[in-house]
């Protein structure tokens, strides 16, 4: 049998979020092994949109696997409604598997869950909080490339995670018919404080970059002034408020009981980090 035979045979796979710091690791792995997939956002070829029902349908189409991130997240009061009306519509169209990112210490979010996990399709739910890449890949990149980073978080500890554990995590899911039925709670090795974080990143990267606890206050006016949607800073004030409370300072074996292996730990992912940004430059 060739390649293209190979991969014709295997079910096509829908990875939501598919530009998103582990949609798109997802996806990448999945097409490394051959398996073919449908990418979903606002602006892929067949465009998939939580705020589009009309979106929903056609992506669906073919589809027998799926990982799903629901953005902006699941916290939001509109995700139950949107997760019970795509699971409706998966299970109708034919969906076999379906792994859902879940946020780790959110009612809400295993709110979505229980939907997902009573659908009547198979799922796996990979429960996760705070990822390495928030510090190089989102909002807060800026804040580490200009040497300053300012949250509003003194003393609570983080166990961080790395988006490649998770996507590694995604792919077995998709691939390997056992993690079905399972819930995969995911963290780091240890849990740190942000201010060890981000020194952490700096040491290995040699980079000068400090860190500062600010007010919540002046977390939300200085979001207002750089001009980020009032949705946005919302989920925001959110997670610094309620989620980063302390309720997920304990590590857990998720990783390891997944794919029998550690989790990354923060210095090997800033060293590799470190690498990939000193190559980047280096070609530029």
């Amino acid at each position: 049998m060739t390649t293209n035979q190979a991969t014709q045979t295997q079910p096509l796979t829908l990875v939501l979020t598919a530009n998103g710091k582990t949609g798109r690791r997802v996806a990448e792995r999945l097409e490394q092994r051959g398996i073919p997939i449908r990418r979903g956002s606002r602006s892929a070829p067949i465009p998939f949109d939580w705020d589009d029902q009309s979106t929903w349908a056609p992506a669906l189409a073919g589809v027998r696997k799926a990982y799903v991130v629901y953005t902006p997240d699941l916290a939001v009061p509109a995700a139950p409604a949107a997760i019970e009306a795509f699971t409706q519509l998966a299970r109708a169209a034919g969906l076999e598997h379906l792994v859902l990112l879940s946020g780790r210490g959110e009612e809400a979010a295993q709110h979505c869950e229980r939907i997902v996990m009573t659908s009547g399709i198979p799922a796996t739910i990979i429960r996760a909080s705070w990822f390495f890449q928030n510090f190089t890949e989102g909002p807060f990149a800026e804040m580490i490339e200009s040497g300053h980073i300012a949250l509003p978080i003194t003393d609570v500890r983080e166990p961080f995670i790395d988006c490649d554990d998770i996507a590694d995590l995604a792919v077995a899911a998709l691939t390997e018919p056992h993690h079905a039925g399972e819930l995969y709670e995911v963290t780091g090795p240890r849990s740190m404080t942000f201010a060890e974080a981000v020194t952490e990143l700096a040491d290995a990267t040699g980079r000068d970059v400090h860190y500062s606890a600010i007010t919540i206050d002046e977390f939300i006016a200085g979001a207002q002034q750089a001009g980020l949607p009032a949705d946005a800073i919302e989920l925001m004030r959110y997670l610094f408020t309620t989620v980063l409370d302390g309720r997920n300072e304990a590590t857990t074996n998720g990783v390891h009981r997944a794919l029998g292996r550690a989790p990354r730990c923060l210095r090997e992912f800033a060293s590799g980090y470190a690498t990939s940004t000193a190559t980047q430059g280096a070609t530029a």
